[in-house]
């Protein structure tokens, strides 16, 4: 009786039943309040074989509860707290949704039955090894390459995040995808036409179905942009072009969105060259639905085939590539063309502020770090201009 007087009310004496042949088996119950978890008062509730380590667990979760570090046992998996997470962003575009879910996927597959209260620096750390050295199975069955590290990266900012989000949870007491040093980043510069290679381009699809796609594409649309323009959003008469949506594709799935920011939706004048462009487009389907009668579907929009289907995104990148190689251009991605008109519209003196403007961006600074890029035509003009500052006793003869 004064041994059940002295321990703590949180620390109970159990008698246990008799084992066959032998004395009775005696441990000591803990039972302490740890607080609210996921909104309900919890306890926590284990047995020990002695006293003593009994009283050193209930010291323990007394210091982690009065210190706001206390974590109630869960069995919640990597898996699950992915899920979790993304079913949770419920302000996300569905690009940006579907973005995380495909670089989370790995994770989820070599990780994500490990508990989250079991997961270890170390289980990151081997993960992030086995991407950058390529080789792991895909959701299709293909074999993955070699991860970059803009990729390694992106995935290590989500699981950061999904970390973050158990510990506020209480399901976590620390979060180990933070500890993960980061890759740092050797990103391709981005390829530019020069005005001449441009030209070329430009006299090479003059008169083509498809000219009006690279036209949009090299005056500054997103390939997305391209793919979702409409006739609706174009008026030739007041020379306006409205953006105010786009078609992406995920995996097998085309789907129509808002533009990816609130400065992407916009309206631009229409050049001449390009209404000009326009005006060919509208003829050649005019001429397609004469043609072909019932069996062209008229659909809208402003980039579309023979039939009157409006083309994928995936579609404008291949018939992009092919183009230029019947052009004798060297290849640069569809996305460069983007580039392309940033660094020309800057080349020409255009202001920054302008030109962010024009590609739809929130950033000036974006713009300049991004979309403007010099060129070697350039570099010789900026070359040529110290001669303008430097007295003629320095100057070659």
């Amino acid at each position: 009786m004064a041994e059940r007087r002295q321990l703590p009310p949180q620390i109970k004496r159990v008698e246990l039943d008799r084992r066959d042949g032998g004395r009775a088996v005696v441990r000591y119950q803990l039972t302490v309040d740890v607080g609210v978890v996921d909104g309900k008062r919890k306890q926590y509730r284990k047995r020990f074989a002695t006293e003593k380590e009994a009283r050193a667990a209930l010291d323990g979760i007394r210091g982690d509860v009065a210190r706001g570090t206390y974590v109630h046992p869960t069995t919640v998996t990597l898996a699950q707290a992915c899920e979790d997470w993304l079913a949770a962003k419920h302000g996300l575009k569905p690009s940006t949704l579907h973005g995380h879910r495909v670089n989370l996927a790995a994770a989820m597959a070599e990780l994500g039955e490990i508990e989250v209260q079991k997961l270890t620096k170390r289980n990151i750390d081997d993960l992030v090894t086995k991407l950058r050295a390529g080789g792991l199975p895909s959701p299709t069955g293909k074999v993955r390459k070699p991860w970059s590290p803009r990729s390694i990266n992106y995935m290590l900012g989500l699981l950061t995040a999904v970390l973050k989000d158990q510990m506020r949870q209480g399901h976590a007491v620390r979060n180990v995808a933070e500890l993960v040093d980061r890759i740092p980043a050797d990103p391709k510069q981005a390829e530019t036409f020069t005005p001449a290679e441009l030209q070329q381009v430009l006299n090479h699809v003059d008169g083509d179905r498809y000219a009006i796609a690279w036209q949009l594409a090299l005056t500054g649309l997103r390939r997305g942009e391209v793919a979702g323009l409409r006739w609706s959003d174009i008026d030739l008469d007041q020379r306006t072009l409205q953006i105010s949506a786009t078609r992406l594709r995920f995996g097998k799935n085309l789907i129509e969105d808002t533009p990816k920011s609130r400065a992407g939706r916009r309206t631009l004048p229409i050049p001449d060259h390009l209404a000009a462009t326009l005006r060919s487009a509208r003829a050649i389907q005019a001429a397609d639905r004469l043609a072909l009668g019932e069996e062209y579907e008229p659909s809208g929009f402003v980039v579309v085939n023979e039939l009157g289907e409006a083309l994928s995104p995936h579609a404008l990148t291949s018939r992009w590539a092919r183009m230029l190689k019947a052009a004798g251009v060297r290849h640069i991605r569809f996305h460069d063309a983007r580039h392309t008109c940033g660094t020309l519209m800057h080349l020409q003196d255009v202001p920054i502020a302008l030109i962010s403007a024009w590609l739809g961006h929130a950033s000036k600074a974006f713009t300049m770090a991004t979309y403007v890029h010099s060129q070697p035509g350039a570099l010789t003009v900026a070359a040529n201009s110290f001669s303008n500052v430097m007295p003629e006793s320095r100057r070659l003869p």
